[in-house]
Parts: C-alpha cells; sequence; structure tokens
C-alpha cells in the first residue's frame, strides 16, 4: 500500500527547520514502525510537499496512524504544517 500526504509548511516555519524535524520523524520514528518499507519526503517549486510511505499492508499503516497521534516526535513534525492544506491519501499497488 502506499500512502501520500499532501501539505504545505505553516507560514512561520523556515524549510531547514522542517527538513531537521522530517529527518528527526524519519530516524526516530517512522523507520521503527512495523511494515514500513520506504519513506521518502519531496517539494515542487511552489512550496507544496509530499511525504510517500510505502507499506507493506493496510494494516501495518492503520497501527502507524494509532501510534502517530500520540508520539511526541510525530506531533513535533505536524506542528510545522499548515493544517488547513494537510491531506492523506492511500493507494493500492498493483503489481
Amino acid at each position: 500500500m502506499i500512502e501520500i500526504m499532501k501539505f504545505r509548511l505553516a507560514p512561520f516555519v523556515e524549510e531547514d527547520d522542517f527538513l531537521r524535524a522530517d529527518r528527526a520523524l524519519q530516524e526516530g520514528f517512522a523507520y521503527h514502525q512495523p511494515g514500513l518499507m520506504r519513506r521518502t519526503t519531496a517539494r515542487d517549486d511552489k512550496g507544496s510537499w509530499i511525504v510517500i510511505d510505502v507499506w507493506h499492508s493496510d494494516a501495518d499503516a492503520d497501527e502507524c496512524a494509532a501510534r502517530w497521534v500520540s508520539d511526541p516526535i510525530a506531533q513535533r513534525f505536524m506542528a510545522l504544517l499548515d493544517d488547513s492544506t494537510t491531506s492523506t491519501e492511500r493507494y493500492a499497488q498493483l503489481d
């Protein structure tokens, strides 16, 4: 399963600060989640960002989401995003 989070940074957030928080999230939270195969962050030249997670299963992603809401590293990451622009979508892999 592929999960894509789309967002813009909150107005007060510097890109370098976000990238440090993203690295901390990846190293301190994301890659400790069972079933996470790959995670990558990207941005376009207009200020939009995406995080793409590739999971073994929907259940693995669901279990991570349950931990996400109370994890301090994840919450520090989320505090840097503009909530009004944040969305998450899931896609089934076809191969």
